[in-house]
């Protein structure tokens, strides 16, 4: 992976720097699923980036009929996939804007993502959409030993997907999103999940971020003393301990992980730890993400102020 110099301008766009995709959501814009087809069957055998590859598409895909008309024209995995994908994120915008036509989206996506899975039964990425939808269904499965609060959960869908990967990266922030007090959770029960599936990760894998993700969406910015929480022993041992096992291993990925990259040199920021950030934050590149930085303001102006503060240059005001 090869992010690129920052040029004076941020990319918010999500494919980043994977540039084969970024032309496929050229070609979805306009109208064309080709290239999409292509850059979805080349990844078959990469789990990870069938997911990041699937779910960026669909962004571009969900306000146009594309995924309807190519899964009419042309069936196959790859159209399955993507139409399942488009039919959870109309379904999630639906059920987030209290449309009356919420239910339905909801049931047509969930038939989606089990035709998807039935058509590709060795790719996660359907069920992981799938376990997007938890949240809305309220899922209570029993929780397994190891947890202090025993949150029951989607726990049986997670197994599902974990079986076909034991590490799959969006299905644990999907999980784990599942607890947060937005979606109904509560924060006892979404630090003891970040802590139990962070703790069973390898320490190479960018899992280990989900406790520091857990800290940011559970940060009050009205506590007192808030900023200071990375500085704690705890947290910033784990920032550490990211940035030593997982951040060298970035630069063989396919894609520039920006949302991981982002929570770390956040966190290695907030820790006083202004020169890893700084290497963070260079193999980012021009590449930028919303969070975690809108979490605590407008967020271009919190990474801008960040990189600043770590010496390195920023768009110009």
């Amino acid at each position: 992976m090869t992010a690129g110099l920052f040029e004076g301008q941020y990319v918010w766009h999500p494919a980043a720097g994977d540039h084969r995709l970024a032309r496929a959501c050229v070609d979805v814009r306009a109208g064309r699923y080709l290239s999409a087809h292509d850059v979805l069957e080349e990844a078959r055998e990469d789990f990870g980036l069938r997911a990041h590859r699937s779910s960026v598409l669909a962004s571009e895909a969900a306000d146009s009929d594309l995924a309807e008309r190519w899964l009419a024209e042309e069936p196959g995995a790859e159209a399955a996939l993507l139409w399942a994908r488009v039919a959870v994120l109309r379904a999630l915008r639906a059920a987030d804007g209290r449309d009356r036509r919420a239910v339905v989206l909801g049931r047509i996506a969930l038939a989606a993502c089990e035709r998807a899975a039935e058509m590709s039964p060795a790719d996660p990425t359907p069920l992981v959409a799938k376990l997007t939808l938890a949240r809305y269904h309220r899922t209570r499965d029993p929780a397994p030993r190891g947890l202090l609060t025993a949150p029951p959960g989607p726990w049986a869908l997670l197994a599902r997907i974990l079986r076909l990967d034991p590490w799959h990266r969006e299905a644990h922030h999907r999980f784990l999103a599942f607890f947060f007090s937005r979606h109904g959770g509560s924060a006892n029960a979404a630090w003891d999940v970040a802590a139990f599936l962070g703790q069973r990760a390898p320490a190479s894998s960018p899992l280990r971020l989900l406790p520091l993700v857990t800290l940011v969406q559970d940060h009050d910015p009205a506590a007192p003393l808030a900023h200071r929480t990375w500085e704690q022993h705890q947290w910033r041992t784990t920032a550490m301990g990211v940035y030593e096992n997982w951040f060298p291993h970035v630069a063989g990925y396919r894609f520039t992980p920006v949302l991981d990259l982002a929570y770390l040199a956040h966190a290695l920021f907030m820790s006083h730890r202004e020169d890893e950030a700084r290497a963070v934050l260079t193999a980012m590149g021009p590449y930028a993400s919303r969070m975690p930085w809108s979490a605590f303001g407008d967020p271009e102006e919190q990474l801008t102020r960040v990189r600043r503060l770590c010496g390195l240059p920023v768009p110009a005001a």
